[in-house]
């Protein structure tokens, strides 16, 4: 094997393994369900029915990209600007499928 030929393989290989950390976890559609009834119930009226928040007020959901779980995940317990807490509201069950069911729907998922 011709060297430069091993090393364009060990990058494409670097590049998938790359991708594929920062890539979203194949879709669980009871997951997402569970995150809708969550979002329905807890999240809709400030962020918009089914994600869409036409009043500019709060956080448009959609916009959050994968490598943002911490900072999703801090925001839902600890509140941000005029979002309250939801600590000891919400299980990390309930945070968890809220997050599947927002990255299934986010722009950069479409």
């Amino acid at each position: 094997m011709h060297p430069t030929t091993s090393i364009a393989a060990l990058c494409a290989t670097i590049a998938c393994l790359t991708l594929a950390a920062h890539a979203d976890p194949p879709i669980d559609a009871a997951k997402i369900a569970a995150g809708a009834r969550a979002y329905d119930k807890f999240c809709s009226t400030c962020h918009g029915e089914e994600l869409v928040n036409n009043t500019g007020v709060s956080f448009d959901l959609r916009r959050l990209h994968a490598n943002e779980h911490p900072r999703f995940v801090h925001s839902v317990l600890n509140g941000k600007n005029a979002m309250p807490s939801w600590q000891g509201k919400l299980t990390d069950e309930q945070i968890d499928s809220l997050w599947t069911y927002i990255r299934t729907n986010a722009y950069d998922a479409q």
